[in-house]
């Protein structure tokens, strides 16, 4: 595991981010910095597919450290994300003990550690995402202000177990709903927006080095100029990437109209998105690549 006193500056956590693959502005470095040395957990917003997730697992691979993920969802409860009882072992416990005539079956053994519990048990920090924390309910959301604040988790058979190494927390929201202020006051907060061309290259280039620079340059003016569009799901970096992967299969060494329409599943996900790329669209789109590919921009 890595020390994370080795990393003097947010410089140093761009260079290091870079290393395990992922692309970070100055705001974002800065951000995960300060996770390190003030030990806050971090809010990460943004629109999908901008790399939200990728941060805590890049920071995971930076710091050599496990990266423990909570993924929420509507009706999330403790059982799932924090413990539940071994109730087999218990009852195996209960059985063996009746000849003594007592019996202890809410002892540490007897836990089944889910994410959250895990994550504040471990021998050295890990890095703990909670995904798309704004995807469960407001009561689950106010479960989590004691892990936030203290980096504790309150057990009623047991007591109050507190993190002897507490974990470098990543919150991520696509905003489907407010977050309380209480979660807010708790954590730094970046916004991840989707990033201007140069570098979204550099994205490409760092995880698809096998991909031409003339395609991944018109591409990459192609996506810029969809998402000034009006779509009902505008696509991030992510599917740049799903994109390019697809185009690369099929053996395209540039872009064309053909090669679009046999691979919009790859970026626009809903059929209403698709039937928008009129002819005119996409030869305005494809305009843009070209005038990249000739230096017009």
């Amino acid at each position: 595991m890595a020390n994370n006193e080795q990393f003097t500056s947010p410089d140093d956590i761009t260079a290091a981010l870079a290393q395990s693959g992922y692309v970070a502005d100055d705001a974002l470095a800065t951000s995960l910095f300060l996770v390190l040395r003030l030990g806050k957990p971090l809010l990460l917003e943004g629109h999908a597919g901008v790399g939200k997730t990728e941060a805590a697992a890049a920071l995971a691979l930076m710091l050599d450290t496990p990266l423990i993920r909570l993924q929420c969802y509507e009706g999330l409860d403790v059982n799932s994300a924090v413990y539940e009882w071994n109730y087999g072992k218990q009852l195996l416990a209960i059985r063996s003990a009746e000849a003594q005539g007592h019996s202890e079956i809410f002892g540490r053994d007897f836990l089944l550690e889910r994410p959250l519990l895990k994550a504040i048990t471990q021998t050295s920090s890990p890095v703990l995402l909670i995904d798309e924390v704004d995807r469960a309910d407001e009561e689950f959301e106010a479960f989590l202000l004691e892990l936030l604040s203290a980096f504790q988790i309150s057990i009623p058979e047991l007591g109050t177990i507190v993190a002897s190494h507490p974990p470098y927390v990543i919150l991520t929201s696509n905003r489907t709903r407010e977050l309380s202020d209480a979660t807010k006051r708790r954590c730094l907060y970046h916004w991840i927006d989707y990033p201007d061309a140069a570098t979204e290259l550099r994205i490409v280039h760092q995880r698809l080095p096998l991909v031409s620079s003339k395609l991944s340059a018109q591409v990459v003016a192609c996506m810029q100029e969809l998402r000034k569009t009006r779509l009902n799901k505008t696509p991030g970096v992510a599917e740049t990437i799903d994109w390019l992967s697809a185009l690369l299969a099929l053996g395209s060494e540039k872009l064309s109209a053909k090669a679009v329409r046999q691979t919009l599943g790859c970026i626009l996900k809903t059929n209403e998105d698709q039937l928008s790329i009129n002819d005119d669209l996409l030869e305005h789109l494809l305009t843009s690549a070209l005038e990249i590919e000739h230096g017009a921009r």
